[in-house]
């Protein structure tokens, strides 16, 4: 509350605003209760007359900056009636700075504080009250000419008995705007299709849930361009029309104008996929692998770009397979937090052929909730129905999604999201990745209800699991264990599963065979890469692993070495003393076991 301080009518002559030299307690109006009501509803009174400059506080430069709230300081006096009279003429602390003693007489004068000159008139002093107690004064300094403006004088808050001072709202340094906020959550996305506009309508939604034309977007010049940088960047073969990457870069300008035709004009028509097989790891099965041709990997890649944000919003964390920003580490880490809380009995599953049974109806169903634009639609439906072509044989398939087309991991992701929402909601702690997950529960009983839960799921979309690799297994058992992204966990730790390990041999046994005409140098350095490589996804393994690994690839090295000194055979145990691991280690041989070491001190 505040009232204003009027004194008594100033001598014949005197300028109004001006006092005398001494006040005398009857010269104070009484405190008006009206007055104060408005002002503590935070609006000034309308017939209040506004300050003149010359009644306004005058701050010289840069006192500002110490006034606390840089507009605002107050204090407090609550004395007896002489002292507190006398307070009004002595010097007042603003901005927390220590008082000092007025330097000069009369109504006004200048006041000292913090090395700044601060003058105060009568005018300025706002709120007084006389009371049997004495004077309560309330004596507020502004800025010249900023006493009260267009809306009126600043609401006075903080009051309280003595020194008190309003402190102003503190923001916090790692505070964020919305616009900031959204800029790392979608960081990942290409700015020339999903402006801040579309971005804000993807967070709060668009009506019905659904996009329509969304077919421009695709074809827009600036989206083709960015689609063949990630296309280049991946590299990868040629397809059926043996058109390589460098080759379809070399006429970039041409080969992009005549895709925007052609998707413009709805005349494109996806070429043959070419099918390879590929080795699985640590098995004699083998894995077809896709390979379409340079210019529908420039499509799909745009046509990724532009739905991808749609549904990656709804996706749950749990899915961990071909997402932006995440992978098998924090799919791996994932498990290992449920281990440590006590989710000891996991159902350890596999789907069979996942990518080769995708129904196409139920697939484009699945899209068609979020995107109905026809023309898109189209396009994802032409892409399924590719023709492949397999040594001289082209056929037609029925279902799946070809492994190998850049659509494909994010239409996989669209098609299980539903078993995804499911097992959530359940309560089941479910962890993802592509076709290969694992359910981690805390009893036998849930673990089994769990595996019958997500066996019905999988039915109504006609998947199946596979019967020999999905099990419920309790990690605790010595010898038990399961495999995931190519871990095996057992026991509290975790090490690279056996195809893991063989896998990485087989790669070091093409580098050093006892044949190879290359020298030590080049040969440590392409084994370097490997190992280096090899190391840094699996190195959260168990300590045991590296050391046996590191004697492994010293005895292949040092069987080259008995060979180029005519010696037969591999190495033995008198090479050792020929070839210590010193000397593998000055030559510079990267080490997995000293490695790990490094990373235990790091961390």
């Amino acid at each position: 509350m505040r009232s204003r301080l009027k004194a008594a009518p100033s001598a014949p002559g005197s300028r109004r605003g001006q006092s005398s030299e001494s006040l005398d307690p009857g010269d104070v109006r009484p405190w008006q209760p009206k007055v104060t009501a408005s002002l503590r509803s935070g609006v000034g009174s309308s017939r209040r007359r506004r300050s003149s400059p010359q009644e306004t506080n005058t701050i010289r430069p840069g006192v500002a900056a110490s006034l606390l709230g840089k507009d605002e300081a107050q204090t407090w006096c609550d004395e007896s009636t002489e002292e507190g009279i006398r307070a009004i003429r002595e010097p007042v602390t603003l901005g927390g700075q220590q008082r000092e003693k007025r330097r000069q007489g009369g109504s006004g004068g200048w006041w000292r504080n913090a090395g700044k000159a601060l003058h105060v008139n009568r005018g300025d002093l706002i709120g007084a009250r006389m009371s049997r107690a004495g004077v309560r004064a309330l004596i507020v300094a502004r800025k010249r000419g900023n006493a009260c403006g267009a809306k009126g004088c600043r609401k006075v808050e903080g009051r309280g008995t003595g020194m008190s001072e309003a402190r102003p709202v503190i923001v916090p340094e790692t505070a964020k705007h919305q616009g900031e906020a959204r800029d790392k959550e979608w960081e990942w996305v290409e700015r020339s299709i999903w402006t801040e506009p579309m971005l804000k309508a993807l967070e709060t939604g668009v009506k019905g849930g659904t996009w329509y034309s969304l077919i421009d977007k695709v074809y827009n010049l600036r989206t083709l361009e960015a689609a063949w940088r990630k296309v280049r960047a991946n590299k990868g073969s040629a397809g059926v029309d043996h058109q390589s990457i460098e080759a379809y870069g070399e006429d970039l300008a041409r080969n992009l104008d005549r895709l925007k035709q052609e998707l413009q004009e709805g005349s494109y028509r996806p070429r043959a996929i070419r099918r390879v097989y590929i080795d699985k790891p640590g098995s004699r099965d083998k894995r077809p692998l896709g390979i379409p041709a340079v210019r529908d990997r420039v499509v799909q890649t745009a046509l990724r770009m532009v739905m991808e944000p749609i549904f990656e919003r709804e996706f749950k964390p749990m899915n961990f397979g071909f997402r932006p920003g995440l992978g098998c580490k924090d799919a791996l880490r994932e498990v290992e937090a449920n281990l440590k809380q006590g989710y000891y009995y996991v159902v350890d599953a596999d789907i069979r052929a996942y990518f080769d049974s995708i129904p196409h109806g139920r697939l484009l169903e699945e899209v068609g909730k979020r995107v109905m634009d026809g023309r898109i639609l189209k396009l994802i439906e032409a892409y399924l129905k590719q023709d492949i072509v397999e040594d001289l044989a082209t056929w037609t398939p029925e279902k799946g999604s070809p492994q190998g087309a850049v659509i494909s991991p994010l239409l996989a992701n669209l098609y299980l999201h539903p078993v995804d929402v499911n097992m959530v909601d359940a309560g089941y702690r479910m962890v993802r990745y592509a076709d290969d997950f694992v359910i981690m529960c805390q009893s036998l009983a849930e673990a089994q209800a769990a595996l019958e839960k997500v066996q019905g799921l999988l039915k109504e979309r006609e998947l199946m699991l596979h019967q020999e690799k999905t099990r419920v297994v309790d990690v605790r058992v010595p010898g038990v264990g399961f495999d995931f992204l190519g871990y095996h966990f057992e026991g509290g730790t975790r090490w690279p599963r056996k195809k893991s390990i063989k896998k990485f041999k087989e790669a070091i046994r093409e580098k050093t065979g006892r044949s190879n005409g290359k020298s030590l140098e080049e040969i440590i350095k392409a084994v370097n890469v490997t190992s280096r490589g090899w190391f840094g996804y699996f190195k959260h393994s168990s300590r045991w692993t590296f050391s046996r690994l590191d004697g492994w690839i010293r005895r292949r090295i040092r069987s080259i070495l008995r060979r180029r000194s005519k010696r037969q055979g591999i190495s033995r145990v008198h090479d050792h003393n020929r070839w210590p691991n010193r000397f593998f280690h000055d030559n510079g041989l990267y080490s997995l076991a000293e490695a790990h070491r490094a990373l235990l001190q790091s961390s």
